[in-house]
């Protein structure tokens, strides 16, 4: 007869016994385990990109968004050799005429969504209603102290719009014509 102690399995026997009885769950838990640790790699990623894009959205001003009537501020801005522009045009290296009725865009205006708004027209409007069109030929660079809503223009699109350019800062709304 035995007694009760050995009726239980010996501690060798035991270690076997409880591998045996999950040895069929290990495959089900690598299965589970596998896309998990790849959802909680794709989370963790897309948290860095988020932390990324708002770290770089901090480190350089935006420009707003462009609509029909996107507010601004227009200054004036000499586009000739010697001018208050300070160099040739951005969009085509050359100097310009103050007669021309033309306009430097704050930066993110300009590349807005990576289409360049060089040598086009926009729509310019003053708070009485008054228009004019004028051609973008230069950057106002964001990121050497132009403010991300500037529409710098000529002394020619002041005149066009019957404003004093003695002025100097006025609001205004554009878009593209």
């Amino acid at each position: 007869m035995r007694d009760a102690h050995s009726l239980a399995p010996a501690p060798h026997q035991f270690k076997r016994q409880e591998q045996e009885k999950t040895a069929h769950m290990q495959p089900a838990m690598a299965a589970k385990s596998k896309p998990l640790s790849a959802m909680l790699l794709a989370v963790v990623f897309l948290a860095l990109m988020q932390l990324a894009a708002v770290v770089s959205c901090a480190a350089r001003r935006h420009s707003p968004a462009v609509s029909a009537h996107t507010a601004a501020v227009m200054t004036v801005n000499g586009f000739e050799r010697g001018g208050s522009g300070g160099g040739k045009s951005a969009c085509d290296g050359h100097f310009h005429s103050n007669g021309e009725r033309i306009v430097a865009l704050s930066s993110g205006w300009l590349r807005l969504d990576g289409t360049r708004r060089c040598n086009r027209m926009i729509r310019i409007t003053t708070r009485g209603g008054r228009s004019v069109v004028a051609k973008v030929v230069d950057e106002c660079d964001s990121s050497r102290g132009c403010d991300d809503n500037i529409v710098d223009s000529s002394a020619a699109v002041w005149k066009a719009l019957g404003l004093d350019t003695d002025v100097g800062r006025v609001p205004v709304t554009w878009s593209d014509a």
